[in-house]
């Protein structure tokens, strides 16, 4: 009965765009992002190794890339989003509490109690990449134990944040009102404009940006995911998560769409896994037009969304990152 009230409340014609967005991107995607999660630990506590975890950590990783850029509401409380994608790490910090994690593997410390109140930069995707990915051999059991406490915690998390929108924030983004979060229609139309265009933009500065650093000192260590090869695939999956969010929000918004689909296709002609071509001539300009045909979706966006849904782009939590 309780999703049958939500999805009454979410076809209010009051609050189509919104509610398209929460029920059609949101509200799905959070929830592949529980169920990838779940299945990612079933398979950790079955067998910790890290050749038969490795392609469910890739779809699990997928999944939260749909849904990244919704940095409002439960994701955001008791500081989940950074423990589920602790990135950029530019001091390792990650690395140094997860080595002195598996120099020490304290057992109170890997319950799901204990694990919880580790450090964020060591937990969730990129702790498991690490974990999966290694740089040199780990010990066995030691790094067995931290990747079941990490994909359990993981899996956690994100039903957590799947629950927290499904029975609650998904009714506060789309009924504001004086008591609300969010006092207006167009404040809810802004926060969710806001997550679209500061995703945008992390793809852009961030995905792309670090790695290229400048012309005479790139930096292609400083990829994202490059571990596990995921650097450009991050890219990817992001700019579909974003670009299902525009649909939802504004359907008739065809120079924003092309602009996606552009940027989509020069992403996936690059057959550069971890962008490493920052550091050639040839390479490195096809990588600096991506970045600017993500800068082009972030401007037809703001050229055809914002006058559409009446409202601008605000503060987002990500935007100090």
């Amino acid at each position: 009965m309780k999703r049958l009230a939500l999805l009454l409340c979410l076809a209010s014609p009051a609050h189509a765009d919104v509610a398209e967005a929460v029920a059609d991107h949101a509200l799905p995607g959070l929830a592949r992002f529980a169920e990838t999660t779940a299945a990612l630990n079933t398979a950790a506590q079955a067998d910790c190794t890290a050749e038969a975890l490795r392609p469910a950590f890739n779809t699990a990783f997928d999944a939260w890339l749909g849904v990244a850029h919704l940095r409002l509401g439960p994701v955001e409380d008791q500081g989940r989003a950074l423990a589920i994608a602790f990135w950029p790490d530019p001091k390792g910090l990650g690395a140094k509490a997860q080595a002195a994690l598996l120099r020490d593997p304290d057992p109170a410390r890997l319950t799901p109690e204990g694990f919880a109140e580790q450090s964020v930069a060591l937990r969730g995707l990129f702790g498991l990449e690490r974990l999966l990915y290694p740089a040199e051999p780990l010990p066995p059991e030691a790094a067995c134990a931290l990747t079941r406490a990490t994909a359990a915690d993981l899996a956690r998390m994100a039903a957590e944040v799947a629950a927290g929108w499904t029975d609650g924030f998904a009714t506060t983004l789309t009924h504001p009102g004086p008591d609300a979060r969010y006092l207006t229609e167009t404040e809810a139309r802004q926060a969710l404009l806001t997550t679209l265009i500061t995703g945008l933009e992390f793809n852009a500065d961030q995905r792309l940006g670090r790695p290229l650093g400048s012309f005479d000192k790139p930096r292609p260590e400083r990829a994202e995911a490059r571990a596990s090869g995921r650097s450009l695939r991050n890219i990817d999956q992001s700019l579909r998560g974003l670009q299902g969010l525009a649909q939802a929000l504004v359907p008739e918004a065809p120079k924003t769409q092309a602009a996606f689909a552009r940027a989509i296709a020069r992403a996936e002609a690059l057959h550069d896994p971890v962008l490493a071509g920052v550091t050639e001539p040839q390479a490195r300009l096809k990588l600096e037009i991506l970045a600017q045909d993500i800068r082009a979706i972030r401007d037809a966006a703001m050229a055809e969304l914002v006058p559409a849904l009446g409202a601008g782009v605000g503060f987002n939590a990500a935007d100090g990152d």
